[in-house]
């Protein structure tokens, strides 16, 4: 199982660096772990180059049979004399409406809900570790999923306490810069990190104008340099009209970074307003955002094979959000006089 997921890990990011951050694992580790699986299959699966990997005719193969099977034969491979157990994944701050959810399955099925937190796009369910997963933002195409809404989340601002310094001074900039003693090379210097100084400096007095605002409109936010999860995140400069999107100030891989990247100054953060009631930070306040659109949550299973137990629950799920319609008194009356018997 170590090298199959391995293997789809690097298929997916097409990158030994992606792969081993999905896995939590070392590059080394994981190379190693994807050329014994190529030992024992007795063909290249990976072609590598300095700048990218791709997929050779047997690793296409091999990736198109395994990405619908290998969450089955996770769950297969899991103890039968244990108790039923169903894996819901999530990448942060798990929505107050799955608790009760989660309770009615259980109560319905028997079963038990694990909750596996992963900070990758798909929540653990790309390689096995989840059976079903909550997502937050736009389903990417061709994921291969099957989704319900669960609901609508409303965008709040996140802004530093403390935002840097506008002065252009190499000690004033995020990671600084060394000091020539001696001078030299100071022309090149200041010639080389000038364009940075100046972009650095304007992105950090943006950042102060509003560093005291109290509401903040969505299309303001477009003048600001903003702070973006690109692997788990829901907010991305695309949201906004092109010609008026915001300048990326910096990405983070997982909430933690952001979250630390928007407290340091760096730049603006746009997130679900349950992160401002459940992560308080000493280092940033949450801005009510005007106008802005809302982050939908979604529960996402596999399109195909998925575990009978997700299956159960995203139906539950379904139901929840599209109620069958009741039946109305009056409008059964008023049939029933309008029947043979009525006219």
């Amino acid at each position: 199982m170590r090298h199959l997921r391995g293997f789809l890990a690097v298929a997916d990011e097409r990158s030994f660096t992606h792969a081993a951050d999905r896995l939590r694992t070392g590059q080394p580790a994981l190379t190693r772990t994807v050329r014994a699986l190529e030992t024992a299959l007795g063909t290249r699966l990976l072609d590598r180059t300095t700048r990218r990997v791709e997929l050779t005719d047997a690793g296409r193969r091999l990736y198109d049979d395994l990405a619908p099977l290998l969450p089955r034969l996770a769950a297969a491979l899991r103890s039968p004399a244990g108790p039923a157990v169903l894996r819901l994944g999530f990448t942060s701050l798990l929505p107050a409406a799955c608790a009760p959810l989660t309770a009615d399955f259980e109560a319905a099925t028997g079963a038990g809900v694990r909750l596996v937190r992963r900070d990758s796009p798909l929540a653990g369910l790309e390689t096995g570790e989840s059976d079903i997963v909550v997502l937050r933002g736009d389903i990417p195409p061709g994921a291969g999923l099957r989704t319900t809404l669960l609901l609508h989340e409303p965008r709040i601002a996140a802004l530093s306490r403390t935002p840097l310094r506008a002065a252009g001074h190499a000690d004033d900039h995020p990671h600084g810069h060394p000091r020539d003693p001696a001078g030299e090379h100071a022309g090149d210097r200041a010639a080389g990190h000038a364009d940075t100084r100046s972009g650095t400096a304007a992105m950090a007095a943006a950042v102060r104008t509003v560093a005291h605002r109290r509401v903040l409109d969505w299309a303001e936010l477009a003048d600001l340099p903003l702070v973006v999860n690109t692997v788990t995140g829901s907010t991305t400069p695309d949201l906004w009209p092109v010609g008026r999107r915001p300048r990326l100030a910096c990405t983070a891989g997982n909430f933690d970074e952001w979250l630390e990247a928007v407290a340091a100054g760096h730049g603006v953060g746009v997130a679900p307003e349950p992160v401002a009631r459940r992560h308080t930070h000493p280092g940033i306040r949450y801005v009510r955002l005007k106008n802005a659109p809302p982050v939908p949550v979604h529960l996402a299973l596999p399109a195909r094979d998925a575990h009978p137990l997700a299956e159960r629950l995203f139906a539950l799920a379904e139901r929840r959000a599209h109620p069958a319609p009741a039946a109305h008194p009056e409008g059964t009356a008023r049939a029933a006089r309008t029947g043979p018997a009525g006219r």
